[in-house]
């Protein structure tokens, strides 16, 4: 069992599927926990479920308030954000001939600049404690592309391009900041798709099945906890092997 207590977490996208697994993992290992969002009823929802975790209703694409939203976070948190995850996103999906600017400049305005702005503010709280992580959730396109996807596959993959750079500007100040890279896990957007695209793409998966969102929140555990002090920069891929970096 990992143990997370004492740990003060910021967990962004908390309403979705990958999201509410993760906050379940985080909660049941002891931290104290941050869960944001937008949809106020499923806030209310976790706030039923978990009455120790501390809810907040903001949208990430409202940058001018990010850095007012971290530093009230710090002060719910007694002052110490031992980690954020930042696992907020958005799609936009459209071949890219039909792709229009809006569509392209909300994923990157959310996927990408947003989770810049929330790692730039916390960092500046995590340099006064000499330590700290930063865990990113990116996606399996990053890397492969994605029919459709040329805005949410640009925005992942420079996700990953800057937290590298993160990683190697701050590793001196004890600060990491890593990846997590899902492939196709079971959500409500999987549950949608026919039997016949679900065959296609489960006979790109070696093991066989798509991924769950507790596979996700899992890594995102090891990631929070003491065990992972030694890894910075890195990307840990959850796609039942459908890729290999």
């Amino acid at each position: 069992m990992i143990s997370l207590k004492n740990k003060n977490i910021i967990l962004t996208g908390s309403t979705g599927g990958i999201g509410m697994s993760i906050l379940e993992k985080l909660v049941n290992s002891g931290a104290n926990v941050i869960a944001t969002g937008t949809n106020e009823d499923k806030l209310k929802s976790i706030t039923t479920k978990f009455a120790n975790v501390i809810t907040k209703k903001f949208d990430i694409s409202n940058h001018q308030e990010i850095e007012k939203f971290i530093d009230d976070c710090y002060d719910d948190l007694d002052k110490k954000i031992d980690v954020i995850i930042n696992n907020a996103g958005i799609t936009k999906d459209n071949l890219s001939i039909r792709m229009n600017k809006n569509e392209w400049d909300q994923v990157l305005n959310i996927n990408l600049t947003s989770t810049f702005l929330l790692s730039k503010c916390v960092i500046r709280k995590m340099i006064k404690a000499n330590e700290g992580k930063i865990i990113n959730i990116t996606s399996i396109v990053a890397h492969t592309g994605n029919l459709g996807q040329s805005n949410y596959s640009a925005s992942k993959a420079a996700v990953l391009g800057m937290s590298k750079s993160l990683a190697l500007e701050y590793a001196k100040k004890n600060i990491k900041v890593n990846c997590i890279s899902p492939g196709f896990i079971t959500s409500n957007m999987t549950d949608k798709i026919n039997e016949k695209q679900k065959e296609i793409m489960m006979s790109k998966i070696p093991l066989a099945r798509f991924g769950n969102p507790s596979d996700v929140a899992n890594t995102a555990l090891f990631l929070c906890s003491d065990l992972s002090n030694y890894i910075t920069g890195e990307t840990i891929h959850v796609n039942g092997g459908m890729y290999f970096s």
